[in-house]
């Protein structure tokens, strides 16, 4: 039985806490937070944008703090699962690690890549597990496009164009603060730099365009320049000001032999499959994969699964290995230097 404590009680600390539930071999045996009320089980004050709506939690038989020390010194935790601000990551990710516990954090890694190069260091010190919450690859539509691309079935990747686009989020104080949560470079557009690295491997450099609010970029598109000049990859991501499309994703991959076609939007409130995932084939067919489910919280499970195993295998993750989450960071940072400069950047 692999123990986990999570830290942090909000939206995504209770969707890994309804993910675990459906993990066998794997126990939520402790919960760090500081909101008495949450601590105590009463989570109806918990929402977000998917998932079931917070309600009263049975919490008998797990463990309770409201200071990470004590949790981090109970003996009986395997795993810490960190699902707080991310400005807290890093330094609670690197106590873990020290306290001789593996880690899963969410995304991002952290604020900078020097706090994501310090965690990868820590776990390769402590010998411990370093994973990091890039959900993407565990999305039906990404992991048909993932298993597509790495399985050579339709040929050499050629490239593709990735999108990531939400409207304001007015409610989030603190999202366009590079020193709490980094705006829509870490907390959004992350997860296509992390799938880009993960598909094509680190580019030697990247262009931007965009416009910036602050410290952080706003709106943006983003050349990824590669040694092998026929591998073309772009993306756009960032906010824009009206509200009546909450969120897009997407994308298009273009194979030696296939394309690969999705398109996701959120109007008005309600989900809207523009394009289901699409695969064009080189002999003219289209071909509509069945995807498994529709139930954000099943990646979740699906991800942790793989966390879970990766404790148990003593592994590093394909998919969560904190190495390419801090090359995301890396990319991140580099993409908003090409925007305040006008230049490329190298990487």
């Amino acid at each position: 039985m692999i123990n986990v404590g999570i830290a942090g009680i909000g939206f995504m600390g209770m969707i890994h806490y309804l993910a675990y539930q459906k993990l066998k071999g794997v126990k939520v045996a402790a919960i760090c937070e500081q909101d008495r009320t949450r601590l105590n089980g009463d989570w109806r004050t918990i929402k977000g944008n998917f998932g079931p709506a917070g309600k009263k939690m049975d919490l008998a038989g797990v463990e309770r703090h409201d200071q990470l020390d004590e949790m981090l010194a109970n003996p009986k935790l395997d795993m810490i699962d960190i699902c707080l601000p991310p400005a807290a990551h890093a330094k609670v990710a690197i106590a873990a690690l020290k306290a001789g516990k593996h880690v899963f954090c969410e995304k991002p890694i952290a604020l900078t890549p020097a706090d994501a190069k310090l965690m990868v260091k820590t776990a390769n010190r402590a010998g411990k597990q370093l994973m990091i919450g890039h959900v993407l690859p565990f999305f039906p539509e990404f992991a048909f496009a993932y298993e597509a691309v790495t399985s050579g079935k339709y040929g050499k990747l050629l490239g593709g164009h990735f999108k990531r686009i939400i409207s304001d989020p007015q409610w989030l104080k603190d999202f366009y603060d590079p020193q709490k949560v980094g705006g829509p470079m870490l907390d959004l557009h992350v997860h296509d730099a992390h799938f880009i690295r993960l598909l094509c491997g680190m580019p030697q450099a990247v262009f931007s365009s965009g416009r910036m609010r602050g410290e952080v970029a706003e709106y943006f598109t983003s050349q990824f320049i590669f040694p092998d000049g026929r591998l073309v990859v772009s993306a756009v991501g960032g906010i824009i000001q009206q509200q009546g499309r909450g969120f897009c994703a997407g994308f298009e991959i273009h194979l030696e032999r296939a394309t690969l076609l999705y398109d996701f939007a959120v109007i008005d409130g309600k989900p809207e499959v523009n394009m289901p995932l699409t695969l064009l084939t080189a002999d003219g067919k289209v071909v509509r994969p069945k995807m498994k489910s529709s139930d954000p919280v099943d990646s979740f499970a699906n991800e942790l699964t793989e966390a879970v195993s990766t404790v148990r295998s003593g592994k590093p993750s394909k998919l969560l290995d904190g190495e390419l989450a801090r090359d995301a960071e890396i990319l991140c940072e580099k993409q908003t230097a090409s925007i305040r400069t006008g230049r490329a950047v190298r990487v």
